[in-house]
């Protein structure tokens, strides 16, 4: 994975330090042997990791301690600062720990400790309701889908110690990748391909994750059985669907033309970006995260670009107003020109027809109007479903070892007391790597804060928690100036915030939900059916 390298900057901690100068809790950056290093005291005890995060190389030493662990503050990564762990994703790759030595009055940082990113390390007894058990009792593991969820379930059962059968089956030949560089640096050309795929060459292989291109024709809960098409079928002890999302289609009129466009695939993006070499007038039908990222992508990239999009304030309904004036002012500001309140009626040759006949003349089309989850297999299989795939707590479907996560699986959220689904890349993860842990006897509650990132050009937008809907906004600071929280609250509670360039407000509204949701207790189960 791509990212930026911390400086080395701070103390040669190889030298050493006074260890008055760290009073419990505190954090110092320094360096040693050559590379940035995180010295933290955690009570008595100095420990020291590597100062970059392992996804986009955020800088460690500005985020947040909570306990033992360190969280990123660009996308809320969390290691174990004693070992490097990585324990939430995004980050699928711990950071490397150093030995510390205690030499009278002065901490000396000593040689560095690397390991196997799946090496057999995941502390599951971190929480008091995991166990070990159910490693050696799951014959096989099944996985449908090498998206977020899947992919980051597979690494976790070897991280967890795992050693029997995991087969990914997915029949997109690129998977695993990130995705969500899609939309963003990759499509700006800010990224170089080689950052995209989550692993390098053969990894999966070399970890005895099998991956088999394949489409699913049906799922037999009954005889724990996977059906694909022309191939064996897979029998599983256990089965996680993870099949992700497809993109809304449109049907336009001409929506079949070579010069049109989705972004949904690593094959999509690459098609977008051949066709931008040439093209320069682009029409973005739609004003979603990924049709505006789209469209600063291209902006970026040279091209004349136009957002087409049917509400009065981009992304309104799920930033609010103020941040929706922005991010318009913002892609304004860069050469962007909207037609919102306006729908396609059909594409042409070279055009778009709006739907009040006004002509937009494109030589490239891409449309972004959102994606559904991909259903049709749980449906098939008889499986409990609500806008979803319903699923309880611990992420188990209504039939017996089968879990679902990721854009499909609506879940009891603790943190707003109502069952959601959402479709972010961080959740997704998280959610793979909470079932891939479930399955192996761990009964752990998925009861992780939500968390997305959206960028347009030099901008990134966090945004922590769920508010599908509020009664009070309140905002802090001007969006205009790149500094300013909004707070979404529903009957006094406060449910989402979203920043921009304020992390630290960013990660502690995320630690306050969780200390919330603690100080509350268990909440009531919410049934599989309502």
């Amino acid at each position: 994975m791509g990212g930026t390298d911390t400086a080395l900057t701070g103390p040669d901690l190889a030298a050493g330090v006074a260890a008055a100068d760290l009073k419990p809790g505190d954090r110092l950056l320094g360096h040693a042997h050559g590379e940035a290093v995180l010295l933290a005291r955690l009570g008595d005890d100095f420990v020291a990791i590597g100062a970059t995060c392992s996804h986009y190389g955020g800088p460690l030493a500005e985020g947040a301690i909570e306990g033992d662990t360190v969280r990123c503050p660009w996308h809320h990564a969390c290691f174990n600062l004693r070992t490097g762990e990585a324990l939430r994703a995004p980050a699928l790759s711990s950071v490397p720990s150093w030995r510390v030595e205690r030499r009278g009055d002065r901490v000396v940082v000593m040689e560095k400790v690397e390991r196997d990113p799946l090496a057999p390390t995941y502390p599951m007894e971190h929480r008091a309701d995991h166990t070990r058990d159910g490693a050696d009792t799951v014959r096989a593991v099944v996985i449908v889908g090498a998206g977020a969820a899947g992919a980051a379930a597979a690494e976790m059962l070897r991280r967890c110690g795992y050693a029997g059968r995991v087969t990914v089956v997915d029949e997109e030949k690129d998977s695993p990748y990130d995705r969500p560089n899609l939309s963003k640096d990759y499509l700006a050309g800010n990224a170089p391909e080689e950052w995209i795929p989550l692993r390098p060459a053969n990894f999966y292989a070399d970890h005895q994750i099998d991956i088999v291109r394949a489409r699913v024709a049906r799922l037999d809960v009954q005889g724990n059985r996977l059906e694909l098409e022309s191939r064996e079928p897979l029998s599983y002890g256990a089965l996680l669907l993870a099949t992700g999302a497809e993109q809304v289609k449109l049907g336009l009129p001409g929506e079949e033309g070579p010069h049109v466009h989705y972004l949904r695939s690593l094959g999509d993006s690459r098609s977008i970006i051949a066709a931008a070499g040439s093209a320069k007038r682009a029409v973005v039908i739609g004003g979603s995260f990924i049709g505006l990222e789209t469209a600063a992508s291209l902006r970026t990239r040279g091209l004349e670009v136009h957002v087409v999009a049917p509400e009065a304030v981009p992304l309104e309904r799920v930033m609010g107003r103020a941040l929706g004036d922005f991010i318009k002012a913002l892609h304004e500001e860069k050469g962007v020109t909207f037609h919102l309140g306006r729908k396609p009626a059909r594409i042409e040759a070279n055009a778009v027809v709006l739907d009040d006949g006004t002509t937009l003349g494109a030589d490239l089309v891409v449309i972004g109007v959102g994606v559904r989850p991909r259903l049709a297999l749980a449906e098939q299989a008889g499986l409990a479903m609500d806008r979803g795939v319903v699923v309880d707590e611990l992420l188990r479907t209504s039939a017996p070892n089968v879990f679902a996560a990721g854009d499909i699986a609506r879940w009891p959220d603790p943190h707003t007391g109502e069952r959601i689904r959402v479709e972010h890349w961080v959740v997704a993860q998280r959610m793979g790597q909470v079932a891939a842990r479930n399955i192996l006897g761990a009964e752990e509650r998925f009861d992780y804060v939500p968390f997305f990132w959206s960028a347009h050009y030099d901008v990134s937008i966090n945004y922590v928690g769920h508010a599908e809907r509020w009664d009070d906004v309140r905002v802090d600071g001007d969006a205009a100036t790149r500094d300013v929280a909004v707070l979404f609250g529903r009957a006094g509670k406060p449910l989402a915030l979203a920043t921009i360039f304020r992390d630290g407000e960013s990660l502690a509204f995320e630690i306050e939900l969780e200390r919330a949701a603690e100080r509350r207790g268990p909440t009531e189960r919410i049934p599989m059916t309502e």
